[in-house]
């Protein structure tokens, strides 16, 4: 038999699902409390034994559940949480055909605490000098499934029209998502209690949940007082202290702090209505609002913005004469010093100017002036008007803050004949400039002029960041420095001048190249070839990329050996070719391709060990009695590319009880070649109930022992077919009849011509679900049958001394829907393989039994390998389908059979044989007494 199947899945629930249902033409939704564990099962069948993923909403697995679930059967989320809803799919490949997918929409219900909020308006008429105070109450509650919500007053219930004040509506805008009371002009009995209650009618067990609220004529929105200045200047390393008192509102505010509404700093102290920030610092400046809530109201929100003074980075630039082409200071020519800082806050800040350390005025030739800071971050500039020699000196420029307490920022800049623009060159042995991946590199810029400015690298080639992941990388020696430098980082590069701490000129720059080396990249970097004695086969080693890569040279070796040496010129590949393969040929091969840099390896291990053998699952009688306390199992496997390597010769065979330490193994001879894709099989015996074992399977060749694969063996007596797959368990249809069994579902199901027969749903009361149906319209005729054959069910192999002792009894039950005027005749017959040819009758049953389910039990007694025959018979027209679902073979007797008043369950032809020795027995009895 060859055995190779495409997957087949489906996925079945457990854990805590509080309701499934069927959305007709799309899939299942399952529904569980939120905190409750989900598990879902993804059931598969084909061989290859299918690779299983679970993906959520048709994507990758995300973080929102483990990775070592994904790929497992089983899905598990403990504690589900609301963001966790959606559709979960199961994928099934092996390789054969598309893979198989099913999803299932998990909904997860929760209900939070309500929320009750009250609003009072208060409008004047003028005409009719009238006062009127409406209040809302306004209850809203987080749900799944949509809430529903109900008011008492006190202990009285509320509903529209019970009271001519009080209204209650669901505003359109919030899609019933709130419910409102109206309270209009209120009257003293409107100043009591209220209670919302919010329900989802107690679905998954949910029980529903209140809020009260308590209406008085003294409920008011919370007012508060913020008792401190805005803004609120500090000093580093001080301490501030924030205080909010609550000045009115009822019932009782709360409060709570944020810092430009986020969360506050991690060593503020919050007491009461006490704020404290110790040891501030610029990172803790910020706005600070305070806020209290009541839910009456809209909450009241009190602010101020907390300044942490500083001063930083200072910056100074020298602008020459605009009037002259040239960028070079000249006397008699006009030069501009500019000077640069940032101050919080900025309006205190100041600057003073020093020549030569003492302090310098503004005049008619030495004009100071200082920026708007509104404007612009603080700058002062020094306009220098027909520069003169005894102007050159050094020019400080001091940045201060009004108040003090902030160190002040100095910047020197010295004005002289030696005072020149910048320029950039690139040492020629610095470009271009060749490394290695891996080293440190500095590319260098060689800055000339007074003063020397900061230099600013970028790359040139493209845009794209620098190693530390700026677009720009400042340098004041221009050098930079690359650590552990990668062929990424290869190309050309850009240093310039910048205006800051140099001359604010047009920039100068430079261009250089950086050649980063690196070893080929190759590929395959590891491949396992299996292959026989004496086949030929080739090996091929590529270079992806190299630098350098014009000449390469390549090296292929077994084990230690040299095999052969050579260049590559124009190709990018090397081959190596055995004509033969002999036990020496065995090993791992390697070829080296390498270049200055390097080099790369393929590695090739060649071995004839045989692939690993593959479980074949979808057996449905596997498992078998053999004795009371022992059971056997039918072992069935397929070889993985049984023709990559030599004849397999046996299979070791190691078996032990799982939990235990010891194996047990032999060997299993294989006379014949093995087959891709042919069944194997091999009965294990005496395994002892109801204890489960773990299986393991190594081929053997020439060569030796080959890969291995387990699997375990669980005890169950029981088959059970639900007709939810295409392989329908491993039925087949008797084509000996006139027509078959049909499998479907009710959401597929065409019932156009027979509306009045043939079930709505399969036996779950599922719309998707599976089951097999006689089609009874035309051109089937009365009286044509249709048979349906169960698998092949093994009791007990033969032993030397005959058949077993003891029959063993089995439970066959099934589900049967027999619903319209025209319904025929089923019947059950037990075929036995040492009876060929004659099929016993068992169960039958005719006409209309009702657009319903109903189960039949029935005990059956084989003496050989046994299969069950369903066959159902055509009436006298077209409604008259029959379906069957659920089909269960169970060792042992039935228990509980069901009402059999109008079926004939008919007895085996051994109790019939004794029913006729009693009725004889009992019948010479009676002679003997007359």
């Amino acid at each position: 038999i060859i055995i190779m199947t495409p997957p087949n899945v489906r996925i079945i629930h457990s854990g805590h699902a509080c309701n499934i249902e069927e959305e007709r033409y799309t899939e299942r939704v399952y529904t569980i409390r939120e905190g409750e564990t989900l598990e879902l099962t993804c059931l598969v069948s084909g061989h290859p034994r299918p690779q299983i993923r679970w993906t959520k909403t048709a994507g990758s697995a995300t973080d929102r559940f483990q990775d070592s679930s994904v790929f497992n059967e089983t899905l598990r989320i403990t504690r589900i949480q609301r963001h966790q809803g959606g559709r979960y799919y199961c994928k099934a490949e092996n390789g054969l055909g598309t893979p198989a997918i099913k999803s299932i929409r998990v909904d997860v219900y929760y209900l939070d605490d309500p929320i009750v909020t009250v609003h009072q308006s208060i409008g004047e008429a003028k005409e009719q000098f009238y006062y009127e105070r409406t209040v809302f109450l306004r209850c809203a509650a987080n749900s799944n499934p949509p809430v529903r919500y109900s008011w008492r007053r006190g202990r009285e219930f509320l509903s529209q029209g019970s009271d001519k004040g009080v209204e209650i509506y669901e505003p359109f805008f919030t899609q019933g998502e709130t419910k409102i009371l109206k309270l209009k002009n209120l009257r003293p009995q409107d100043y009591a209690n209220y209670t919302c209650t919010a329900s989802v009618r107690n679905v998954c067990g949910i029980p529903d949940k209140s809020v009260l609220f308590r209406l008085t004529n003294k409920t008011a929105s919370p007012t508060i007082k913020l008792l401190v200045e805005d803004p609120i200047v500090a000093n580093p390393g001080q301490t501030v202290v924030l205080v909010c008192i609550i000045s009115g509102g009822e019932p009782t505010p709360t409060l709570t702090w944020v810092r430009n509404n986020e969360e506050l700093p991690k060593k503020s102290n919050l007491n009461s209505e006490t704020l404290t920030i110790p040891a501030i610092s610029t990172e803790d400046a910020g706005v600070y609002s305070c806020v209290a809530s009541n839910n009456v109201g809209n909450p009241a929100k009190k602010s101020t913005n907390i300044v942490v003074r500083a001063l930083k980075k200072g910056r100074f630039w020298i602008t020459p004469d605009p009037y002259h082409n040239d960028d070079n200071i000249q006397i008699g020519r006009e030069v501009k010093i500019s000077c640069q800082v940032e101050a919080t806050p900025p309006e205190e800040l100041m600057f003073s100017w020093l020549k030569n350390g003492r302090p310098l005025r503004s005049s008619e030739r030495m004009v100071i002036t200082q920026t708007d800071p509104d404007v612009a971050p603080g700058i002062t500039n020094l306009d220098i008007i027909d520069l003169k020699f005894t102007d050159f000196g050094t020019y400080t420029c001091v940045a201060s803050l009004k108040n003090g307490g902030i160190p002040e920022i100095s910047i020197d800049v010295n004005i002289s004949s030696t005072t020149v623009p910048p320029n950039l060159t690139v040492p020629q042995e610095k470009s271009p400039l060749l490394s290695q991946e891996g080293d440190t590199v500095e590319l260098q810029c060689l800055v000339s002029g007074k003063p020397k400015p900061i230099i600013l690298w970028s790359r040139a080639d493209k845009e794209v960041p620098m190693p530390d992941g700026n677009m720009q990388t400042e340098s004041y020696d221009g050098v930079l420095r690359i650590v552990n430098v990668s062929r990424e980082m290869a190309g050309t590069y850009r240093c310039q001048t910048s205006q800051y701490n140099g001359f604010n000129v047009k920039p100068r720059e430079a261009i250089m190249e950086l050649i980063v080396l690196y070893p080929p990249a190759v590929e395959p970097v590891y491949t396992e070839i299996r292959q026989g004695l004496g086949r030929p086969f080739s090996l091929s080693c590529r270079v992806l990329r190299a630098h350098p890569s014009k000449v390469l040279d390549y090296e292929w070796k077994l084990g230690t050996r040299l095999l052969t040496v050579g260049q590559l010129h124009t190709r990018d590949e090397t081959e190596y070719h055995v004509r033969a393969l002999n036990r020496e040929g065995y090993g791992a091969y390697t070829c080296d391709i390498k270049n200055e840099a390097g080099a790369g390896r393929c590695t090739f291990l060649v071995t004839g060990k045989a692939y690993a053998p593959e479980f074949y699952y979808d057996t449905y009688s596997a498992l078998w009695q053999n004795k009371p306390r022992v059971y056997g199992f039918k072992l069935q496997w397929t070889q993985m590319n049984p023709n990559a390597v030599d004849r397999i010769m046996a299979y070791r065979l190691g078996i032990k009880q799982t939990g235990h330490q010891r194996w047990w193994e032999q060997e299993i001879p294989i006379e014949d070649n093995i087959q891709k894709g042919e069944l194997l099989t091999y009965n294990l015996t005496e395994l002892i109930k109801p204890e489960a074992y773990q299986v393991r399977l190594r081929p053997i060749t020439r060569f030796g022992e080959g890969d291995s694969t387990e699997r375990i063996i669980r005890y169950s007596g029981k088959f059970h077919c639900g007709f939810e797959e295409d392989t329908i368990c491993m039925f087949i249809q008797d084509k000996t009849e006139e027509f078959d069994w049909t499998r479907h579902s009710a959401a597929t199901r065409d019932t156009k011509y027979t509306p009045n027969t043939g079930p709505s749903s399969d036996r779950t009361g599922s719309k998707q679900g599976f089951y097999m149906y006689i089609e009874t319209s035309r051109p089937r005729l009365e009286g044509d049958k249709a048979r349906l054959l169960t698998p092949s069910f093994s009791i007990a192999p033969k032993n030397p001394y005959g058949n077993v002792a003891t029959n063993p009894t089995y439970c066959f039950s099934f589900y049967y829907h027999m619903y319209g005027k025209h319904i025929g005749t089923l019947n059950v017959y037990l075929r036995q393989k040492s009876q060929t040819g004659q099929d016993t009758s068992v169960w039958t049953l005719s006409g209309n039994q009702g657009d319903r389910w109903r189960q039949a039990r029935i005990n059956i007694n084989p003496t050989s390998s046994f299969q069950m025959v369903l066959e159902g018979i055509r009436g006298s027209g077209i409604e008259g389908d029959i379906a069957v679902d659920d089909v269960t073979i169970e060792e042992g007797e039935c228990r509980d059979p069901p009402p059999s008043s109008n079926i004939r369950s008919l007895a085996s032809p051994a109790a019939v044989h004794i029913w006729q020795l009693w009725l004889t027995l009992l019948l010479v009895l009676v002679g003997l007494r007359r």
